[in-house]
This record gives structure tokens, sequence and C-alpha cells, in this order.
């Protein structure tokens, strides 16, 4: 016996359709109307503003489920909210390595009769990695609130963003290199240190030992390299984010030329090493020398770069607070979140 079942085109469509007229489901912030925003690069290279959490911090609101029909009952088979920070490589797509995943239950299966708020809150969660969003990874932090369904799940997910933050380097010794060609060129180029939070300068020298070889341009680029992937499978990116020229025309034997080049005007992460063994971004100044035949020589050095971290914020967790005070000295961590607060107001 052959049974020919046809199933209209939008009868999927259709379910879809009317649930999205039954129920709407948001999530929402405690501290949306006082936590800070920061900008952060979208995969289209687009900017946004998202809402800025560190390590520590707790994260908590509400889940609004609003029927749209107050006389019709909405069954479900639970209702959640999750706490995620995930990597997703884009060669892989359909692969999302989860670091943190965290549940609340809200709701046993059931019926919901009328519109409901339920709060949720994950304490002092740990977020260890700073958000990213890169050529070919993205490393991102979202709530996601389900209402369960026997045939379609509702979900709403938000994005947050994440940053790191460092303690001053207890090393950080300035760098020191010799660059040249045997009898035609000899240059001893000197950067302060070799650790630079997000907002410092560089500040070094450039000393000509012996030229013999017309130069007719120099330059310092930063460069970002970023690296996806393991063993055969490792991709390399690399980004110029800054060319900084030193010199247009001729140097001559034993001149000097100083550097000041300052990082804050330039879209720069902390450096990144081996994030949950999937990626690594990783900073290099580049000395470029253009001869007048064109030819060009360089240098690299890695540079680390991290991001300053002595801010206190009135909605940081005590956690976090207590992190922070090694930026500020002995001063204990209920100081910190008063002094934040009155600094704050």
């Amino acid at each position: 016996m052959h049974l020919d079942l046809k199933i209209p085109a939008q009868g999927f469509g259709m379910s879809f359709f009317s649930f999205g007229q039954t129920a709407e489901i948001d999530v929402v912030l405690n501290d949306a109307e006082t936590r800070k925003k920061a900008e952060h690069k979208t995969e289209d290279g687009k900017k946004d503003k998202y809402f800025l959490f560190y390590d520590g911090e707790t994260v908590s609101g509400k889940v609004n489920v609003t029927l749209k029909n107050p006389g019709k009952r909405l069954e479900h088979q639970g209702i959640k909210v999750e706490f995620i920070g995930q990597i997703e490589l884009y060669y892989d797509r359909g692969n999302h390595h989860e670091f943190v995943s965290l549940v609340k239950d809200l709701a046993r299966p059931g019926e919901m009769a009328q519109s409901q708020t339920f709060d949720f809150e994950f304490t002092h969660v740990e977020k260890p990695y700073e958000s990213y969003t890169g050529q070919n990874v993205k490393l991102r932090y979202f709530l996601r609130a389900t209402i369960s369904r026997r045939l379609n799940d509702v979900c709403k997910e938000m994005d947050i963003v994440v940053h790191t933050l460092s303690t001053y380097p207890e090393l950080n010794t300035s760098i020191k290199m010799e660059v040249g060609i045997e009898d035609c060129l000899h240059i001893e180029f000197e950067y302060n240190k070799s650790k630079y939070h997000l907002k410092d300068v560089i500040v070094g020298k450039i000393y000509f030992l012996l030229v013999r070889i017309k130069i007719k341009h120099m330059e310092i680029d930063i460069i970002k390299r970023e690296t996806t992937g393991t063993g055969p499978n490792v991709y390399h990116e690399n980004d110029t984010i800054a060319k900084y020229e030193i010199m247009d025309g001729a140097p001559v034997r034993g001149e000097s030329i100083p550097i000041r080049l300052f990082l804050a005007g330039y879209e720069m992460t902390p450096t990144m090493r081996d994030v949950n063994k999937k990626f690594s971004v990783r900073y290099y100044l580049n000395l470029v020398l253009i001869d007048e035949e064109e030819r060009r020589y360089f240098k690299q050095q890695e540079i680390t770069l991290w991001r300053k971290g002595d801010i206190v914020r009135k909605s940081m967790s005590h956690q976090a607070a207590i992190a922070s005070q090694r930026f500020e000295g002995s001063a204990s961590a209920e100081k910190a979140l008063s002094q934040a607060k009155e600094d704050d107001n």
C-alpha cells in the first residue's frame, strides 16, 4: 500500500508565523541604565555599542514573556536563560566552541495564561577572555532566553562585551636591536619598553652607525597577526594597523632620530596568546627602510599590548573590585567601590 502524504509548504511557515504573533521574549539587564557601553566591531565591519562587563562581575536581569493574545494560553516545555561564552572559527562555522555555559531554569513545563517576568542572576561569572571579532575568528559572550516548544523554540539572544584588565607588568625591559647589511648599513634601534597598554606611547630612538646605501624613506608599522587553527590547519592573517613615517630623506652616519608613536588613536586589542587553544592575536613593530632603488629592508619585533585596569566602576562586583585593586595600591576593595560611587556621582 502506497501512502502519498503531502504537507502544504506553508504549513510550517504558518506555524512559525502564528506563534510569532502569540508571544514575545525579551532580556533586560538590571543595571541597564547605569552600566557603561563599549563599541565593538561586528562581523560585517560595522561598530555597535554593547553593555560592558569584566571578569568576575555578576550578570543579572529579567526575562519578559509577553503574550500577544491575552485570552489565549501559551503551552511550553519550559523556559530558561543561559549565559554563554563561545568561539567560532569562520572556516568551521557549524562548530561553536563553548568555554562558558551556565543555565538557569525559569519555569517548568506548563501553560502561561498571562504575560510574565522572570528574574535571573549569574553570580560572579568567570569571563576569562576578551570579546574579539577578527578576520577568521569571533569570540563572543551572550545571554540567550528560550521558551521550549514542541515544534519551534522561541529564542532571544543579547550580546555583551567583555574587556580583560591586566596588571602593570613587573618586568618591562626596553627593546634594543641592531639591524644591518655588512659594510653597507648598520642601524641600532631602541624602544623604551616591550609591553604597552592600549593608550600608551611608544618612545624610541634610531641610531645610524653606518650608512653606505641611499635610504629615501623610513617608517615604523604596527602589524597585527591573527593566528587560527592548529597543526597543519594554521591560518595567519596579517593586518597593518598603523604606519608612522620616521624619516623622509637620506640619513647620515651618527644621526639619531627620535620616535613617539601614540597608540590611543588606533584600534587594537590586548595581546591574546593561545586563547582556549583556538587562536592568538599578536602585535609587532616593523621597522621598514626603503632605498632609492625601491628595495625594502625591515626588522620585526613583537610587543605585548594590555588593557590598563585602573578604573573601578560603580556597577562592578566586589570580586571584580578586588581584582582591580592590584592597580590601586594598598586601598581596600570597599574603599575603591565607595570612591567609584563618588566619581560616578
